[in-house]
């Protein structure tokens, strides 16, 4: 029963999301990749406190997946020098989760979502002024 139960709320979920990212701007999908890595770090971190390694390892990949999706979203040439400013970024976060990753390193995580949440918060601030 609550097989059933759980594999419909995942396909309700991913619906749903399918739905959300559909209806998105650019600047919301970035948004919402945020989202999904800020939740996947806390996920990771998690998972080495508690010792979970194989899950530990799919979390970071699905964050460096993440982070690789962001970094090909941008537009080098509109962005210029900003564009390549973030690439370098996301290039450094992903340099940092591989470390976090190999060396269980909860710090170097956390560097990340320290780096991540400044980023959101330029995201925001500018979805505020252009939204």
């Amino acid at each position: 029963m609550y097989g059933n139960t759980q594999e419909g709320y995942g396909e309700y979920y991913q619906s749903d999301m399918a739905a959300q990212v559909a209806a998105a701007t650019p600047h919301q999908l970035v948004l919402m990749l945020f989202t999904g890595l800020t939740d996947e770090l806390v996920r990771a971190k998690s998972h080495i406190e508690a010792k979970r390694y194989e899950r530990k390892a799919q979390s970071i990949n699905k964050c460096i997946d993440i982070l690789n999706a962001l970094t090909s979203a941008l537009d080098y040439e509109k962005g210029g020098e900003l564009a390549k400013n973030l690439a370098n970024l996301y290039d450094y976060c992903v340099y940092r989760l591989y470390d976090g990753s190999n060396n269980l390193s909860v710090s170097a995580i956390e560097e990340v979502e320290t780096i991540l949440g400044e980023l959101r918060e330029g995201w925001d601030e500018m979805g505020k002024r252009h939204g």
